[in-house]
């Protein structure tokens, strides 16, 4: 069971929701504003959030924004908006996963597993999920300068620790142990997201992120290199 945080402003659709969410034993707070939201994230713990981009108050990316100012909690988009700059932006602002409206509340179900599954059950300190990016391992792993100790999820580079979100650690941590090894977008976002599909720009947002952590861009890469239609790869610097 998981502690839920629904933002939606249409009654109906919340009411829909939430009714399906408890049937799936999930606890289920609902707020109709960004201003109420805000609220509840920083006086209660939530395992996840599902935001909807569309509230009277604020709009939900600046909701967002604000939300990653006081919480790490994994936040699920729900948005009307299709466009890949909409979407692009949102992931780069924090979110960990969008659904575009309509959807059914089995695909959000889903989603919501799949997050808890990424970051162990969510929340402000999480020890990580499941998946092959996040097993607590006994070894630091190291690539060059780049150091990455899965058990205390907790990344350098050159002796200075990084700043990385969740899902940049994940995805780090999952090339880290595969050096030197193209590794395809489709298996990233099977093994890093747990989406057996998606789109590459998922990828693309995230490694772009993490590049400049590391001091480097896709087109004067380091560590990072790209293989057009191919995939990635994490090795040290020649």
């Amino acid at each position: 069971m998981a502690s839920v945080l629904l933002v939606e402003d249409d009654h109906f659709v919340r009411a829909a929701l939430i009714r399906h969410l408890t049937d799936a034993s999930h606890s289920v707070r609902s707020v109709g504003t960004a201003l109420e939201a805000l609220r509840e994230i920083s006086q209660l713990h939530f395992d996840v959030v599902i935001l909807d981009l569309g509230l009277p108050d604020l709009d939900g990316g600046k909701a967002l924004k604000m939300l990653r100012g006081i919480a790490d909690v994994p936040v699920i988009i729900a948005t009307a908006r299709d466009d890949e700059a909409g979407i692009i932006r949102l992931l780069n602002d924090g979110a960990d996963d969008y659904l575009t409206k309509p959807f059914s509340a089995e695909h959000l179900t889903a989603r919501i597993a799949a997050v808890l599954r990424r970051s162990g059950g969510g929340g402000r300190g999480g020890a990580g999920g499941r998946g092959h990016a996040v097993v607590p391992m006994p070894e630091v792993i190291s690539v060059g300068g780049i150091s990455v100790d899965p058990t205390r999820r907790a990344a350098s580079l050159d002796g200075v620790e990084l700043d990385l979100t969740r899902r940049e650690f994940d995805l780090l941590a999952y090339l880290a142990e595969r050096p030197g090894r193209v590794v395809s977008r489709k298996d990233l976002l099977a093994q890093v997201w747990n989406q057996p599909y998606g789109a590459d720009k998922t990828v693309d947002v995230h490694l772009s992120w993490l590049r400049r952590k590391l001091g480097e861009s896709a087109a004067r890469p380091r560590y990072l290199h790209t293989y057009r239609g191919v995939g990635v790869k994490l090795e040290p610097p020649q």
